[in-house]
């Protein structure tokens, strides 16, 4: 564990060297490569050193963190071309990869919560310092004031647990009911649910993702997310014993905040604002995986954080090549793209599909468990999940067909079909999102 740690913090110095873009990136996909081979088959806590562990849950979402940071880099191949700041923007990624990783490491409470927090650092940074839209600033505040503001009663339910327990080693915890007032649940699955974020707490996202640039979008999408989810699997063992009962309200919001949400998606016209709600319709199937307490809710929500993570990233990337040509968003004008980027269509389709939950996607997989556990769970939610699904798909093929056919817009000239570097990141995203499906086993049957 420590080993790849110490190798992030001896990149930071190369920041400053001309030579390091491609050098860090070089390195960076070496280790990605070597800590694949370092999965644990045991479905235990692992790899413990001081105050840091792993299991399954935490390789996972390390090394999505791993791969996503690096095509962060491979996307920024503007801000290396502009030399704006280039070796700061390097310092940011890799500073954000050291908390990801002694975040989802961390087998501690209170240095989970301090790397939770320490994570919106650099985030915030990067959608200040290298953003498009002089805006940047006040979707920077809402992204500081909706997590901050949830932040503050989980610091103070974990000093309670501390005070009942005696201890905040996380894999201490199972079954412990530490106070069954409802006061307490809120403080310590508020922080997270605004994370992820669930319907009604999720105006800040759409307007971070507006306003970042193509890494930010990235990083907040693919990892950060998920970083609410994760949250949720480690403090459910207190609350498992004493709230059952209260998992409904947080279904029904989800799940009914879902269908407004993908209902919302068939009006926008801006594609990033477009991805970003969507977002947040399939964090609320997770979400209400997450909160029914049942194997096939776990291992499947699990697996759709993996694969929305890859996918929303790569969708991002393909928004922002399009803008880097067309100069705007708006879909009223990037329309008709087949007949202009005929090599794009083939990676606008193929995301889009995964973003449906198409076979053989890691989504299908994902989304049929979450709906056979969400089913089992209670009959009644069938209903609500047909529209969550049909609308899913519709937002999606919305999306790839006004983009993609028609007539394009006029005032558009020619520029590049495709470079390879932008091939390479597409198909980064792509690969593993529809071939984890063949190693079944290390995405959902774990527990």
């Amino acid at each position: 564990m420590l080993s790849f740690l110490f190798f992030l913090f001896f990149l930071i110095p190369l920041c400053g060297f001309s030579f390091s873009w491609w050098l860090i990136s070089s390195l960076l996909f070496v280790v990605v490569f070597i800590y694949m081979f370092f999965f644990p088959y045991f479905f235990c806590w692992g790899s413990l050193g001081v105050s840091l562990g792993c299991d399954v849950i935490s390789y996972g979402l390390i090394l999505l963190s791993f791969w996503i940071c690096v095509l962060m880099i491979l996307a920024s191949e503007s801000v290396n071309r502009s030399g704006y700041f280039s070796g700061l923007f390097l310092f940011f990624v890799l500073f954000l990869m050291i908390t990801l990783y002694l975040a989802f490491s961390s087998i501690n409470l209170l240095s989970f919560y301090v790397f939770f927090e320490s994570s919106l650092i650099p985030t915030l940074f990067l959608i200040l310092g290298w953003g498009y839209q002089p805006e940047r600033v006040q979707a920077g505040i809402y992204l500081l004031f909706y997590t901050l503001l949830a932040s503050l009663p989980l610091l103070i339910g974990i000093l309670f647990v501390y005070y009942s327990l005696g201890t905040l080693c996380l894999f201490l915890f199972f079954n412990s009911l530490v106070s069954s007032s409802w006061i307490f649940y809120v403080c310590m699955v508020l922080a997270f649910l605004v994370s992820m974020p669930m319907f009604l707490v999720h105006l800040w996202l759409p307007s971070a993702h507006v306003e970042a640039p193509v890494s930010g979008s990235m990083i907040l999408a693919g990892v950060l997310l998920k970083l609410g989810g994760y949250g949720l699997f480690r403090v459910f063992p207190l609350l498992i014993s004493g709230f059952f009962g209260l998992s409904f309200v947080w279904v029904i919001i989800s799940l009914v905040g879902g269908i407004f949400v993908s209902l919302y998606c068939m009006r926008q016209t801006d594609l990033k604002s477009l991805i970003a709600y969507s977002s947040v319709a399939h964090m609320g199937l997770v979400i209400g995986g997450i909160m029914i307490f049942n194997y096939w809710g776990a291992c499947s929500s699990f697996a759709l954080m993996i694969a929305h993570g890859l996918c929303s990233s790569g969708l991002f990337c393909l928004s922002n090549i399009s803008y880097e040509r067309l100069g705007s968003r708006s879909l009223l004008i990037n329309k008709g793209l087949m007949g202009f980027m005929p090599s794009m269509t083939m990676w606008w389709f193929l995301l889009s599909s995964c973003n449906m939950a198409a076979p053989p996607s890691l989504n299908l997989l994902g989304e049929i468990g979450l709906l056979s556990g969400l089913v089992s769970w209670s009959w009644l939610l069938m209903f609500v999940l047909v529209f969550v699904s049909f609308f899913s798909a519709a937002y999606s093929v919305y999306m790839y067909s006004y983009s993609q056919h028609g007539s394009f817009f006029s005032g558009i000239y020619s520029c590049s079909l495709g470079y390879s570097r932008e091939f390479l990141l597409l198909f980064m995203h792509w690969f593993p999102l529809n071939f984890i499906i063949l190693k079944v086993d290390v995405a959902v049957f774990w527990l």
